[in-house]
């Protein structure tokens, strides 16, 4: 009887794993069930509906000339340039301004977007970061190189996000991401003061920054009313209201000027890390 009751128990037992396996419930280690993942990645907008936002950001006026930098003393970045190397420009070409951050403000309502897992790459070449001007994701994963092999150090200067001062003495690549919109973070290098560079956090892909023509592009935007908005590390913030139908597109332009400069221009607030006793070193120190 105890041998015939054994028998039925491990019938019972195995049958229980199969109808498990024919019903999905034993996954792979890691592997979210299919409706998770879907939750997960956010809505996608139809082919048939994306929309696209195209524009040119003019320019009018003399652009300033960019002060010479002295990197006597880093003759490797020195001998990468023809002539003096120069701080990063205001870069205005035939009437168009270069490098400016265009990003969606308002009318995406409560939409949530998948993270993507493509990295963004800040690269230090030259004893410059490059891109000067970037835009990433919330949650994507920023990439920063040191292309030059001699010591250098990223310092994010936010005022939402959690910032970060890594130093890189060789060849080598670290890994960091944000966890909330911000516009804009400054970057600093303390190792050499004419670094600088500045990203663009949003939770959403709808961010671009304006080539060497003044020209950006939107895509893959849902039919909506917008607000966009331009930012200029010189000219300062401004926004142009768009609307745009299923499968259509529109034009949304910007216009600065050479005597906008001195604009009031949002940044985060720099922090010295050495003045131990200020309150804002303080509040750093606590958030990391």
């Amino acid at each position: 009887m105890r041998e015939l009751l054994r028998r039925v128990g491990g019938m019972a037992l195995v049958s229980g794993v199969a109808v498990a396996l024919a019903c999905g419930g034993a996954e792979e280690p890691g592997e979210a069930p299919e409706e998770e993942v879907a939750e997960e990645a956010g809505p996608v907008v139809p082919p048939d509906s994306a929309a696209t936002i195209t524009g040119v950001v003019n320019f009018e006026g003399t652009a300033p000339e960019p002060e010479p930098i002295d990197m006597s003393e880093e003759p490797t970045c020195a001998e990468q340039y023809e002539g003096q190397p120069r701080k990063h420009p205001v870069v205005a070409v035939d009437g168009k301004l270069a490098r400016v951050y265009v990003h969606v403000k308002e009318g995406l309502g409560d939409r949530t977007f998948p993270t993507p897992s493509e990295p963004v790459t800040l690269d230090q070449q030259g004893c410059r970061y490059r891109p000067h001007v970037l835009a990433i994701q919330v949650g994507q994963p920023l990439e920063i190189v040191n292309s030059d092999g001699i010591l250098h150090n990223i310092n994010t200067q936010p005022q939402v996000n959690r910032g970060f001062n890594i130093s890189q003495p060789v060849e080598m690549t670290t890994t960091r991401d944000f966890t909330d919109p911000e516009v804009m973070i400054p970057v600093k290098c303390d190792v050499h003061g004419w670094m600088e560079a500045y990203i663009g956090v949003q939770d959403h892909p709808y961010a671009a920054v304006s080539d060497s023509s003044g020209a950006f592009t939107l895509e893959n935007l849902p039919p909506g009313d917008y607000v966009l908005e331009a930012w200029h590390e010189r000219y300062g913030v401004q926004t142009a209201s768009v609307s745009v139908e299923a499968g259509g597109s529109a034009q949304a332009d910007f216009s600065y000027s050479a005597d906008m400069a001195g604009a009031e221009v949002p940044l985060g607030e720099p922090i010295d890390l050495h003045d131990h006793g200020s309150e804002t070193a303080s509040r750093a120190a606590v958030s990391r």
